[in-house]
């Protein structure tokens, strides 16, 4: 039989959707694209925002309208919290939950066996068991994302995540060793560690520092890049310790969502902007000239003009590399949906048009440092861009490089001299940077 697999979502749907399709080829399925005719369709949903929630419906239906003698297979968060509309839908057949996706094999079987529909969600709250996963192979030819955390125990005002993925549970600390050394024997280089809640990892004692320490250790790792990190786990120590690892990138994504006191307060966050400040400081004193990137949510419930030239200001001190703005979305569930004081959308959107402008000139002020320097570039794939054959990889600090070369060096660590950041002088060219071979 025929199997089509789409994720919506984070690092995370996509770490499971890829050890889903590999559970389902291992049982003898042919896997086929999304947009194929196939004999069974998954879709490993999203339900961060109420427009995911609406994305995934949409993909659900889509699937039964290719094929309607298809089995459609909602699987993931929305399936998670909206099991009972989920029910109701004609068009889904079987409902998995998180932390049953590893039994999404048997659950599909076991639903063809009688073509009755089909639950298998669990009270996701109350389960404290780590899914785990065995990945042989990964999608991408040089980067490994390893999940090694699931679930969050924050409840900002304005996520459904905890709903979604139930409390904190971190990975076996050898499962993880042994899944690095299966990828990097395979060649892998690049190993970024994925979770709901990273920072949370406690694994009978052992943190996250360790988990780092523990990859860098072994061979063939030549880089680590650590997925979205709370403030409070930037101490003195932590920084110490991974500062020392060889393959750590000096690339952080510090997860911000405000630079206003009064807003991180109305979202449960638990920091103040000055303690998240100090933490980037601690970074730069251990890393040379870190790469800082960030999420802000503007339009939160009530943010006035002043919050938001406040957080504005906020990322200019900061100085990051890269914004990634977002206007505040509803979701229903959430402390924050039954908030007064709801910002109108137009003023949502000319608040992220004013941040966004902002962000591009940070990013351009930080890559232009590196131009004239030389830098090591991982090289994963040959791009064409106007009859010239360019070698694309990434520095450390997350840079995307082009070199122009007719040699295929993907999967090579190559050092380059930094020409110039020529942004949008191609088509289809997003924030690139030109170098030559050294």
């Amino acid at each position: 039989m025929k199997v089509a697999l789409h994720n919506l979502g984070c690092k995370v749907n996509a770490y499971e959707t890829d050890a889903m399709k590999q559970l389902f080829e291992k049982k003898g399925y042919e896997i086929v694209s999304f947009s194929d005719m196939a004999d069974i369709y998954i879709i490993n949903t999203c339900s961060v925002t109420n427009i995911a929630d609406r994305k995934s419906r949409q993909m659900l239906h889509r699937a039964k309208k290719m094929n309607e003698n298809a089995v459609v297979v909602a699987v993931g968060c929305y399936a998670q919290v909206a099991a009972e509309q989920l029910e109701k839908d004609d068009a889904v057949d079987v409902i998995v939950g998180n932390n049953k996706k590893k039994e999404i094999v048997d659950i599909v079987e076991e639903y063809l066996k009688d073509n009755n529909k089909f639950e298998a969600v669990i009270d996701i709250g109350h389960d404290d068991t780590y899914e785990d996963f065995e990945m042989s192979t990964v999608t991408e030819h040089t980067r490994a994302y390893i999940k090694i955390q699931d679930g969050c125990n924050q409840f900002c005002s304005y996520c459904i995540i905890p709903y979604a993925r139930g409390r904190i549970r971190s990975r076996n600390i050898d499962s993880i060793r042994e899944e690095v050394e299966k990828l990097a024997g395979q060649g892998y280089k690049e190993f970024v560690f994925t979770g709901i809640h990273l920072s949370s990892y406690n694994y009978e004692g052992k943190t996250f520092a360790d988990v780092i320490e523990l990859v860098d250790s072994i061979e063939g790792v030549e880089r680590i890049r650590l997925g979205s990190l709370e403030p409070g786990i930037v101490t003195e120590d932590f920084v110490q310790r991974i500062s020392k690892c060889k393959s750590v990138c000096p690339h952080f994504h510090l997860s911000m969502q405000s630079g206003c006191d009064s807003v991180l307060k109305r979202m449960n966050r638990k920091y103040t902007s000055e303690e998240y400040y100090e933490r980037c400081e601690l970074l730069r004193k251990y890393f040379d000239n870190p790469a800082f990137t960030t999420d802000v949510i503007v339009g939160f419930p009530q943010e006035t003009e002043e919050e938001y030239q406040v957080t504005e200001d906020f990322v200019k001190k900061v100085g990051f590399a890269e914004l990634h703005v977002f206007k505040y979305s509803m979701r229903n569930g959430t402390v924050a949906a039954k908030m007064e004081g709801q910002v109108d959308d137009s003023i949502k959107a000319d608040r992220s048009d004013r941040l966004i402008g902002v962000g591009e000139k940070l990013t351009e002020q930080y890559r232009k440092q590196f131009v004239g320097k030389n830098i090591e570039v991982l090289i994963e794939e040959p791009v064409v861009i106007e009859e010239k054959t360019y070698q694309i990889g990434h520095t450390m600090e997350y840079i995307k490089v082009a070199v122009e070369s007719e040699e295929d060096l993907s999967g090579q660590i190559v050092t380059v001299t930094i020409t110039d950041d020529a942004n949008n002088d191609f088509p289809g060219v997003n924030q690139m940077m030109f170098a030559e071979l050294v």
